[in-house]
């Protein structure tokens, strides 16, 4: 196959991210945006902890971390740590911690006494006699997932607060800083519509003098994470003829939440030159759902990537994307599966002219749905939508407020992160 056999457009729409690269005359800056300036009372109970391994006590990221009988919901850090924020009114009830491969461990919140608990989770043990369930064709089961989208995936509109991060680190020191809560109005998964945002609330910080004369921007904010949702648009992935493009196979089956999960190997074919993704699916053996893709894209062409990333550069510079990670889960509610949590990484060097040494930096963007609501009749504005090509905004100061995301549940900073906000809080206090 040669690249004709492509759909038109496809690799410059299938970046997810796209990077902008100027130089820069100017001084660290540091961003606040709202939609809403009333505050809101805090009106909720914190529930914290760190999810680790049982067996080895490596902290587990991403684990999605609920209350049941809700659409509440956080996900772990890098650093396993989690804070649920519950309305006071819940007095009791259930928090469910689950994570892939392990079991599932529900406590009360009556646990919780205010201080960070360690919750070990046990890893699955999968007997032999229990994986006589794999199918035998892996082409036809992923057909299967794509035919049962209506069926198993939410089919109304729905409003879906979510809290977004992106982070840009010089090798191993921060340089830029965002985060949002926004509202996402998702369209039925069977649905061509866009999904579309919301802004209400945002942060951020940018400290120029550590980048080389060079800005590294993000376009495409919070909706990146929403395009790698291959449920609601398998063709930014898997494109119109998969199986023409990618190789399937079985893994070994593991568990979910409990359930026997399906674990499916995907590859670019050998004749395929184009940058197309390798990674592993997680399917629901019992509803044939989605549960999660994990998978990276091909960067051995690092021109062809180059293009599907890059809109300006410096004329005095290469710029290669060494590596680019997604990672998508969906959980489930009331027989219905949804987009719950998306995370981007790259890794971008910068080959300067008449230099010696290059300049790497890494990007990651995540977004966590931590509520939702049905919704009938809400239309979203025009001039209240987020554009899929903004770049957060650096306007004002957020840093400073401890309290700054009041009740809207959010992805806990890890340590590093943290340092780096505390460093932005002195920084501010000089300026002032």
């Amino acid at each position: 196959m040669n690249k004709k056999n492509i759909p038109q457009n496809w690799i410059k729409t299938t970046a997810f991210l796209i990077l902008y690269l100027c130089t820069l005359l100017y001084y660290p800056v540091f961003a606040f945006q709202t939609s809403d300036n009333n505050e809101t009372a805090q009106d909720f109970n914190e529930y914290k902890g760190t999810v680790v391994d049982s067996e080895n006590n490596d902290p587990l990221t991403s684990a999605t971390v609920s209350l049941d009988g809700s659409n509440l919901s956080t996900v772990t850090n890098d650093d396993g740590v989690f804070l649920l924020k519950v309305p006071k009114n819940i007095t009791s009830g259930y928090i469910r911690v689950s994570y892939l491969g392990h079991k599932d461990k529900v406590l009360k919140l009556s646990d919780f006494s205010g201080e960070n608990l360690k919750i070990k989770l046990e890893e699955t043990i999968t007997q032999l006699s229990e994986v006589n369930i794999n199918p035998k064709d892996p082409e036809a089961l992923i057909r299967s997932v794509m035919k049962k989208k209506g069926e198993n995936y939410i089919n109304q509109n729905t409003i879906m607060t979510a809290f977004y991060r992106e982070t840009i680190k010089k090798r191993r020191s921060y340089v830029s800083l965002s985060e949002a809560v926004v509202d996402v109005y998702k369209s039925p998964y069977e649905s061509n519509r866009n999904d579309l945002i919301k802004l209400y609330r945002a942060r951020k910080s940018a400290d120029y003098k550590r980048l080389d004369t060079v800005a590294v921007k993000l376009q495409g904010g919070p909706s990146s994470t929403l395009y790698i949702d291959v449920m609601k648009n398998p063709d930014n992935v898997f494109t119109q003829d998969m199986v023409g493009f990618y190789e399937f196979s079985f893994a070994p089956s593991t568990k979910i939440d409990d359930k026997f999960i399906y674990v499916l190997n995907f590859k670019q074919r050998p004749n395929i030159t184009e940058p197309l993704y390798e990674g592993k699916l997680y399917i629901d053996a019992e509803t044939l759902a989605l549960r999660r893709a994990i998978f990276s894209l091909n960067t051995e062409d690092e021109e062809e990537v180059s293009k599907m990333f890059v809109r300006r550069k410096p004329s005095n510079a290469d710029v290669y994307i060494t590596e680019a990670k997604y990672d998508i889960n969906y959980r489930q509610n009331n027989g219905k599966w949804y987009y719950n949590y998306g995370k981007i990484g790259l890794e971008v060097k910068i080959d300067w002219k008449k230099k010696l040494f290059n300049s790497k930096y890494y990007l990651d963007v995540e977004m966590a749905i931590t509520d939702w609501r049905e919704n009938e009749s809400e239309i979203l504005k025009s001039k209240d939508r987020l554009k899929s090509t903004v770049v957060l905004a650096d306007e004002a100061e957020g840093f400073s407020d401890p309290e700054f995301w009041g009740e809207y549940n959010v992805i806990e900073p890890e340590k590093s992160i943290e340092s780096a906000i505390r460093k932005i809080q002195r920084q501010l206090k000089k300026l002032n």
